[in-house]
């Protein structure tokens, strides 16, 4: 079996969607005007390839078998080159040919696909074209920074101890005894009836979670836990939770600063020239907008 034949319909797949080898003009039309410069390698009737067009092609063939774990197969040598472009892209414009011939891309199912991709193509490119000569400048970065040094703070982490009995009269004696300043850990190997009585209640340094779902403990033990009243060393109320009634203690807290600006400079940038061109975007659409006709038909969405 020849070179990359396995692969030949995958190719031609990504060729017809993508675009990537740009297919020319048919025998009955005018051959296009070659790009200053272009090398041509082969033709195929009236069609022919560039040099451009066989690397973009050899590109995407060899990120196709390295996502499919085959990276051996990679195009890297003249050799291969060569017979991968005599074996599968020649007979692709073979293929291409014999479907023109008999009117296929006429057919009404193909014709739209077509437009399809040409409109996704042309509004890519427009917005490429909009969007290309905006620019994040070294004070806008800097300003950012500054602004939302809070934000880029690492989540401060709180090392966090527990007590949890089974009901709220055994609790409220654990509480008396804590008042009393009985050492907590102490109580915790006594009474607590967590998985964490063994190692005095200590639950270990953690993070507050905003995200629910990501949670390892319920919701209100991170309210209670994280209430900006209770400080290093403070002992909360008792509190309810879904497996009986909890106390905790906060025994230290580790507060973080942002990350130096250096560290985040590339990521600032990329994250304000991305709101940049989303905003260049949107006020080009709002412009079209109030100069183009515009119909909606709802009821006839099901």
């Amino acid at each position: 079996m020849k070179f990359g034949k396995y692969l030949f319909l995958s190719v031609t797949a990504i060729f017809i969607i993508a675009g990537c080898t740009k297919a020319r003009q048919s025998q009955e039309t005018a051959q296009p005007t070659l790009p200053k410069g272009a090398v041509i390698v082969a033709k195929v009737g009236n069609f022919y390839i560039t040099a451009d067009d066989l690397k973009k092609e050899i590109e995407n063939y060899n990120s196709l078998v390295s996502a499919q774990g085959m990276a051996k197969n990679k195009i890297e040598t003249r050799d291969k080159k060569i017979s991968y472009l005599k074996d599968d892209i020649v007979r692709k414009y073979i293929l291409y040919k014999e479907a023109l011939s008999r009117g296929l891309d006429k057919k009404e199912d193909i014709a739209r696909a077509l437009q399809d991709t040409k409109v996704s193509l042309l509004v890519a490119a427009l917005l490429r074209d909009e969007t290309e000569r905006i620019e994040v400048t070294s004070k806008e970065i800097e300003d950012f920074y500054n602004q939302n040094k809070d934000m880029l703070r690492e989540p401060e982490q709180r090392n966090v101890f527990e007590i949890m009995t089974p009901t709220e009269e055994e609790a409220k004696q654990v509480y008396i005894e804590l008042l009393k300043g009985t050492d907590f850990t102490s109580l915790a190997k006594q009474y607590s009836k967590a998985s964490t009585a063994a190692n005095g209640g200590e639950v270990g340094l953690i993070s507050y979670e905003a995200d629910p779902k990501k949670r390892v403990r319920f919701d209100k033990f991170y309210e209670v836990a994280f209430a900006p009243t209770l400080d290093s060393g403070g002992v909360s109320n008792i509190f309810k939770g879904p497996d009986g009634f909890y106390i905790v203690k906060v025994e230290s807290i580790k507060k973080t600063e942002a990350k130096p600006l250096n560290e985040l400079w590339d990521n600032i940038k990329n994250y304000l020239l991305f709101e940049k061109q989303q905003k260049a975007i949107a006020e080009l659409a709002n412009k079209l907008s109030g100069e183009t006709k515009i119909e909606i038909y709802e009821g006839k969405i099901e």
